[in-house]
């Protein structure tokens, strides 16, 4: 394995890992300033009301598209596999 392989299997899994974690990291930040808004909005400046709504929101961002990320997940470790196979052969 040369450093070239070491780091293209680096860089695909860091690319791999933003894909997975985008949807849920952008619905999330998405619902923490629709509700920060609306509290400074109403004045009720409560830590803990935030937590359910982006609960709730992660939940169906993953009921939604957690196949799709358990899908790249599975191809990721299939491409790894196979490139390490053709490294060793």
């Amino acid at each position: 394995m040369t450093q070239g392989d070491a780091i293209g299997i680096l860089s695909d899994a860091l690319l791999t890992g933003l894909k997975i974690a985008a949807p849920i990291l952008i619905v999330s930040v998405l619902v923490g300033l629709v509700i920060s808004v609306i509290q400074a909005a109403t004045q009720v400046n409560e830590q803990t009301i935030t937590l359910v709504p982006k609960i709730l929101a992660i939940a169906i961002v993953l009921i939604f598209l957690g196949s799709w990320m358990l899908n790249t997940m599975v191809d990721f470790v299939n491409r790894t596999i196979s490139n390490m196979l053709s490294l060793i052969i």
